[in-house]
């Protein structure tokens, strides 16, 4: 009811559970009940439900049953009022959809604001719409859990790292002015510091300080000239500085502590992105060439990267050079589309190189290509309860023509390696699962506004990769303090294993008296990470996120004490 207290996080929490796992029957019981007593009528309807349907394959509407004559279902509900009540003086419009482009937004957000060549249509906020007017697996969902029965919703994923709004209102109006024009931009400083207080390697406890200071624009060329509808040129452009915490204080030298120092290193203007995007068909496919990177899109999510260690992606995917991981960028392209409303569909061609090239990002003459990647991947996104609780479950699978060196020899002389039997080049697979599904929903419309539970399992080609297995688990919460209805408490477990054709090179290098290479420090064999941060959004603009960190076996090894960390990350934009 409108008037009731807003509930706590566990509360919330267990109810959406409950609505989750709610059998049919126990629904049906519940409808035959009168309205004072039956949960699912009691609660009053967003907006009165209209008998038009919004027809998905054009912008017409049709008239539906009459609601006297229709079954109760997830959809015709409505949201419940105290779930989607937004939180006094959010900065997040009533829609719950963000103003492009937002701060720090996650690398493969959903823009839910497209450009002008975009097909206006009611209920629908996404940048793009399905080929056929149907449904995919929800079909197979009852009607208590599937709230996407008639039309689209309005609740994009965009998921931001940042707090929302910005330092600076007074420049909104020249902002808004620019947008009209077909220009938009952000400025972001993003740092984090992080502090070794046990463990790790003897005598270097201490704190390590980076930062990244990012500016990104979007240029919508249908706004410039209508000619161009559709057409859209995205820039991104980053500086990084400061030391990272894993190697000098911890002794770890595969899983990045701090998402900012990866890959590009300390450099002034790293070139992230430089892509057009074109959008065909009333918005059924969407396509983008150019420099970019395949984590923008491919095996990531943006309730990843709200955490420091998977931020843009996984581990063992970071490790892989035919997955361009941010901020690294490659030449390529990638087509998506909706089958359904329920599913997407991407598919990539980019090109490989080693992860340490062209760090600045500037130098395409001098890259070296080694093979082209093809990743594919297939999205089920449905919509659960009446209060529309989103799920994400990801399949995914990239083929890397490039051929490896067997990393069996990697920690033996090369003239060595070159005689240990059986070592062989081959080109590499990798497959990822991933899943995360809101549980509960507290606080507004949007995609932000809940708890999720979420998981994953990442599996490379033993002979390309050190690190050849990944599984993590998770939760994500929303209002976990009850008058702090915007901030999230996010806590992950994470596994890793090295590849078995590195143990067995680090084992016979031993073995054969040569030693292991620097910063290894036993046969590895799999490590562990536990992380859990509490993200405050103390002012618009402004994200303030204390961080803690646990790594059981650092290294990979049991020669180093498990680490302990304490940090804080910050997110400013301008």
């Amino acid at each position: 009811m409108p008037g009731r207290a807003f509930p706590t996080a566990l509360s919330a929490l267990l109810a959406g559970c409950a609505a989750v796992v709610l059998p049919v029957g126990a629904h049906n019981a519940a409808q035959a009940q009168s309205t004072t007593t039956s949960p699912l009528t009691a609660q009053t309807a967003v907006a009165p439900v209209s008998d038009a349907i919004i027809t998905p394959g054009a912008n017409k509407v049709h008239a539906g049953p009459a609601q006297a004559g229709r079954p109760l279902d997830a959809e015709s509900l409505g949201p419940d009022l105290n779930a989607i009540r937004r939180p006094p003086n959010t900065p997040i419009p009533p829609s719950g959809v963000p103003v492009l482009p937002f701060p720090g937004m996650a690398t493969m957000s959903v823009q839910p604001v497209g450009p002008s060549g975009a097909m206006p249509r009611p209920f629908i906020r996404w940048s793009w719409i399905p080929f056929w007017p149907q449904k995919g697996p929800s079909r197979i969902l009852p009607p208590n859990l599937d709230a996407l029965r008639d039309t689209d919703l309005n609740d994009p994923y965009y998921v931001p790292t940042a707090g929302s709004g910005a330092l600076i209102p007074q420049l909104s109006p020249f902002r808004n002015r620019l947008r009209e024009k077909g220009f938009t931009f952000s400025f972001t400083y993003k740092g984090e510091a992080n502090g070794l207080f046990a463990g790790g390697r003897p005598g270097e406890k201490g704190t390590s300080y980076v930062h990244e200071l990012t500016l990104q624009a979007i240029f919508d060329l249908g706004k410039m000239d209508p000619r161009l509808g559709g057409w859209s040129v995205h820039t991104l452009v980053m500086e990084r500085a400061g030391k990272a915490i894993q190697g000098p204080r911890v002794g770890e030298s595969y899983v990045g502590l701090q998402e900012v120092y990866s890959l590009s290193g300390n450099v002034v203007a790293h070139l992230v992105d430089l892509y057009a995007e074109k959008k065909f068909r009333n918005n059924t496919l969407d396509v983008i060439f150019g420099r970019m990177s395949l984590t923008h899109v491919f095996a990531t999510s943006p309730l990843l990267c709200s955490f420091m260690v998977t931020c843009s992606a996984p581990v063992a995917i970071k490790q892989n050079p035919g997955m361009s991981v941010y901020p690294k960028a490659t030449w390529g392209a990638r087509i998506r589309f909706r089958p359904t409303w329920d599913t997407a569909i991407q598919i990539g061609a980019y090109s490989v190189g080693a992860l340490n090239e062209n760090p600045s990002g500037w130098a395409w003459g001098a890259e070296h290509a080694t093979g082209i990647s093809l990743p594919i991947e297939f999205t089920w996104q449905p919509f659960l309860t009446r209060n529309r609780l989103p799920g994400h479950y990801v399949l995914g699978y990239a083929h890397d023509t490039t051929r490896y060196a067997d990393k069996i020899g990697s920690a033996l002389p090369s003239a060595v390696a070159a005689q240990v039997p059986g070592a062989r080049s081959a080109p590499s697979d990798m497959f990822w699962l991933e899943a995360d599904q809101m549980v509960y929903r507290l606080g507004g419309r949007n995609m932000m506004a809940g708890g999720y539970l979420m998981g994953g399992y990442i599996h490379v080609t033993p002979r390309a990769v050190n690190v050849s297995d990944q599984l993590y688990g998770g939760i994500s919460l929303v209002g976990v303090i009850p008058s702090r209805m915007t901030d999230r408490l996010g806590m992950m477990f994470s596994w890793y294993k090295v590849s078995n054709r590195r143990r067995q090179s680090e084992q016979l290098a031993l073995d054969g008296g040569y030693g292991l290479p620097s910063g290894v420090y036993g046969v590895q064999h799999s490590s562990d990470v536990i992380e859990a941060y509490y993200g405050i959004d103390a002012l618009p603009g402004l994200l303030v996120q204390p961080e803690f960190q646990y790594m059981i076996h650092p290294g990979e090894t049991h020669k180093i004490r498990n680490a302990g960390m304490m940090g804080l990350k910050v997110i400013a934009n301008l």
